[in-house]
């Protein structure tokens, strides 16, 4: 292995755990290196983008976000249907659990992006990215598990007005944005709509 954990202690633990790491890595120079890192740990989740061929629409979600409520911008995000991944769940279960808890909609067809690291500097997550076809000729509406402290209000746009959101920086959290991204060159590749 090129790097081994020296050190771990558990920082703190609450709704999520912060890990702080003594690291040795080897070095690109040669040798090796240490460093301190605090990682936290926030576990694994997934996404999808509901997608509706018949209309060229999706499903965005809005709702309150604690992490960005100390910005120049609402903390009110646009996203899409997220969740995190429990313990002997797959992602996709998670994806088609979600949107019905978060926006009243069944799945059709789910298909498989990526996994990526929102932010591999300091949190372990990893979010499965997925797309999915839906009927959201009647979706729209207020949703989520009040167990959870979800608020959740739900609407169906067109495609390119969500790409406008985009444009316009109304879009601005990492799962929606690459979701539209790849979708905008995966529509245009494969002539969807």
């Amino acid at each position: 292995m090129d790097w081994k954990i020296l050190q771990r202690e558990e920082s703190f633990s609450g709704f999520f755990k912060l890990i702080s790491y003594r690291i040795e890595h080897a070095l690109f120079a040669g040798g090796t290196g240490v460093i301190n890192r605090e990682v936290l740990q926030r576990g694994h989740a997934a996404a999808v983008m509901p997608y509706d061929p018949a209309t060229d629409s999706v499903l965005l979600l809005e709702q309150f976000r604690a992490g960005a409520m100390h910005t120049d911008q609402s903390p009110w995000l646009h996203e899409f249907v997220a969740g995190m991944v429990e313990e002997g769940e797959h992602s996709e279960q998670v994806v088609r659990r979600e949107a019905h808890e978060e926006a009243g909609i069944a799945l059709n067809e789910v298909n498989f992006i990526s996994t990526y690291f929102p932010s591999p500097g300091g949190s372990a997550e990893t979010i499965d990215l997925y797309w999915a076809t839906a009927d959201l000729s009647e979706a729209g509406g207020v949703f989520g598990l009040p167990s959870e402290g979800e608020d959740i209000k739900s609407s169906v746009c067109s495609f390119d007005a969500a790409m406008q959101m985009l444009d316009d920086g109304v879009i601005n959290n990492s799962v929606t944005m690459l979701l539209l991204l790849w979708f905008d060159r995966y529509r245009r590749l494969n002539k969807v709509c």
